[in-house]
């Protein structure tokens, strides 16, 4: 595929970049091909933080005073779902909300982070879950998607 994924860590939490790079790169490659994506050169970012950061990115952007799993903030509002733009856009991700949710849910915190890395893309590519027809098809591509990388269907289990 040709997204280049830049993969910042802030904190101590996640441990090393290199501990993620594969993981990210699988999940992002794995939302390509099952999307049938064509590019040609496009360019994502990933930052791994903290609930304080994510917390604030939250309040700026959402309104809401708390921490959450992911966010996504996409370059280029409403692309098109078939070709990736030259820049996708930022993923964030909160290591303590995600290793409490795999914890109360009982799944390994790489599936978990591997199933936030696609639902955070698929955002990026337009894709939402405002009404329940939209909730529908990307919990289904994020299930399938999952499948390919042997991860359980979180929606289904």
């Amino acid at each position: 595929m040709g997204v280049n994924i830049d993969i910042s860590v802030e904190g101590d939490f996640w441990g090393d970049v290199s501990d993620w790079e594969e993981l990210v790169s699988q999940a992002v490659n794995a939302t390509c091909r099952h999307l049938e994506l064509q590019s040609h050169q496009s360019e994502l970012s990933i930052l791994l933080t903290h609930d304080t950061v994510i917390r604030h990115l939250n309040e700026q952007w959402r309104d809401k005073d708390k921490p959450t799993n992911v966010l996504s903030f996409p370059a280029v509002p409403g692309g098109e779902k078939c070709i990736l733009p030259p820049l996708l856009g930022d993923i964030v991700l909160a290591f303590e909300t995600i290793e409490r949710e795999a914890q109360i849910s009982g799944k390994q915190l790489a599936h978990h982070v591997s199933h936030l890395i696609i639902h955070g893309f698929l955002h990026l590519l337009g894709y939402d879950h405002d009404s329940d027809t939209d909730a529908q098809e990307m919990e289904t591509t994020e299930g399938v998607i999952l499948a390919q990388l042997g991860i359980d269907d979180p929606y289904h289990n």
